[in-house]
């Protein structure tokens, strides 16, 4: 059977064989969809991110093994450079201070996006009910 849209208003009676999808509603999911993808952006950056930082605090506590005179070489970009072991750990302090920053940057873009996405999953399952699936399929 046809959807029936009810005059001078938004909503649509249907039965349950029938779905009627509205091009607000086909934007919310394009949009869910949009947002979905991002997050998988985010969770992948945050891991890199994250790896990234295990390992400048895992060579923080390797370098206090060394001597105070001795050279260390840094990775500055694609060349090493050979610093003393006060300016080594200085730098390191500094790139991981720097890491940290763009993690709390990612988690806060990451969050505004779940709220929008839990937002637009809530209008659609109460619209569509079982009728759509927004679950990933991990």
């Amino acid at each position: 059977m046809a959807a029936k849209v009810a005059s001078g208003t938004n909503k649509v009676f249907q039965n349950h064989d029938d779905v009627h999808i509205s091009f607000e509603d086909q934007q919310r999911i394009n949009r869910f969809a949009k947002h979905n993808a991002r997050m998988d952006d985010f969770k992948a950056e945050l891991e890199t991110k994250r790896n990234e930082l295990k390992s400048l605090e895992e060579a923080l506590e390797e370098i206090e093994l060394f001597d105070e005179d001795e050279d260390i070489p840094f990775l500055v970009g694609e060349v090493f450079l050979s610093h003393k072991l006060e300016k080594t750990q200085d730098m390191l302090k500094e790139t991981k201070e720097q890491v940290l920053k763009e993690i709390a940057v990612v988690e806060a873009k990451a969050k505004v996006i779940k709220a929008e996405m839990d937002e637009l999953k809530a209008h659609l399952y109460q619209r569509f009910g079982s009728n759509i699936s927004l679950e990933a399929e991990d």
